[in-house]
């Protein structure tokens, strides 16, 4: 809260980013860093200092969930929705070593992907949860992959199991409480999985 407030002051948050990449005293930087992490922090947001972009993007949901690698480059007037991330890869062996270029007019959907040296052309939709890791020339449309959806015969077990160390049981979370597992199959598949 203490973030948002601040960053409001200070003229939102691009304007702080802006005056981070600037020439400032190193009070003034420590304290313009302090409300910038603060912001991301709150918004569970990782979008660095470094990372490029031509013009401010539209985010219509903010910055929740993003992350922005910080040699990332974001050309004019993109839109980046929620959960996005424009990462690096920094494995030395990887021939996709380093992060997205990414041009002008992109929409990039919810959830999306976009990781590598790659780049993404002019004018490119990136729909929802897409992962995006070769490049896109312009005026393209990247989706992920088509739903499959499996119908089994009898109804799925979808309980969360946890173990709990000082009583040595297998716990499941069910009508808004913990419960300990006692049928003896269920306990037999969970020992497997360790």
């Amino acid at each position: 809260m203490i973030g948002k407030i601040l960053i409001g002051i200070h003229g939102g948050f691009w304007r702080v980013k802006k005056s981070l990449q600037g020439d400032l005293n190193p009070l003034l930087r420590k304290y313009y860093t302090f409300i910038y992490r603060t912001y991301l922090y709150e918004n569970g947001a990782d979008i660095a200092v470094s990372s490029y972009f031509e013009n401010e993007p539209c985010m219509p949901h903010g910055e929740r969930g993003v992350f922005i690698s910080g040699t990332a480059k974001v050309g004019k007037n993109a839109v980046i929705f929620q959960q996005v991330t424009i990462g690096s890869i920094s494995l030395p062996d990887s021939k996709g070593l380093g992060a997205p270029t990414i041009g002008d007019n992109c929409y990039i959907g919810a959830g999306a992907k976009i990781v590598g040296n790659i780049k993404v052309g002019n004018n490119v939709r990136i729909g929802a949860n897409a992962v995006v890791y070769e490049d896109v020339p312009d005026n393209a449309v990247v989706v992920s992959g088509k739903q499959r959806t499996i119908v089994k015969e009898q109804p799925l077990l979808n309980r969360y199991y946890t173990y709990n160390d000082a009583t040595k049981e297998r716990l499941y979370f069910e009508d808004g409480k913990w419960v300990v597992e006692t049928d003896e199959e269920i306990l037999k598949k969970l020992a497997l999985e360790g």
